[in-house]
């Protein structure tokens, strides 16, 4: 039976989800297998980047007008400098030839990493399963992740 690795992916800034991506990565190279839960900011990685956004509630329509989401929306950690530090490193790193977070998502789904977009936060920020890009393979609450987790080698927190 193969290892396991859990990934909450908690951040929706573009630096953070490339990491946790290059991590799912690394480990389904080994042979592990690996699950990324998507919950808060880090639902925005896994938004579609068209489309609006249906909510109901003032409230919750406010919010995802504000928090659009989408792999091309994600900003830096640091020095996001109103998408001028964005654009830089975006430059910088398809000089290096470094895939993008596009990219690494559409690897890591070629790889089997298996992606779960939290129900909870879901619920609270008024998405539904249609504001998702399609790799994702479920929809689940935290009960989910520690179905995962509690037989993981290796559980991470991004």
């Amino acid at each position: 039976m193969a290892e396991k690795v859990t990934l909450v992916v908690f951040s929706g800034e573009m630096d953070k989800a490339m990491a946790a991506f290059n991590i799912a990565i690394g480990a389904t190279s080994m042979g592990m297998e690996v699950s990324m839960f998507f919950t808060f900011w880090g639902l925005n990685i896994i938004k579609k980047n068209e489309g609006s956004i249906k909510s109901r509630g003032m409230m919750r329509k406010m919010l995802n007008f504000m928090n659009r989401g989408g792999s091309h929306r994600l900003p830096l950690s640091r020095f996001h400098m109103l998408g001028l530090g964005k654009w830089m490193m975006s430059k910088l790193m398809r000089d290096a030839r470094f895939p993008s977070v596009d990219e690494l998502i559409a690897t890591a789904k070629e790889a089997g990493v298996k992606f779960i977009a939290c129900t909870n936060t879901m619920g609270v920020m008024g998405l539904s399963k249609e504001a998702f890009i399609p790799e994702v393979d479920s929809f689940g609450g935290v009960a989910a992740y520690l179905a995962e987790a509690k037989d993981g080698r290796v559980n991470l927190f991004v």
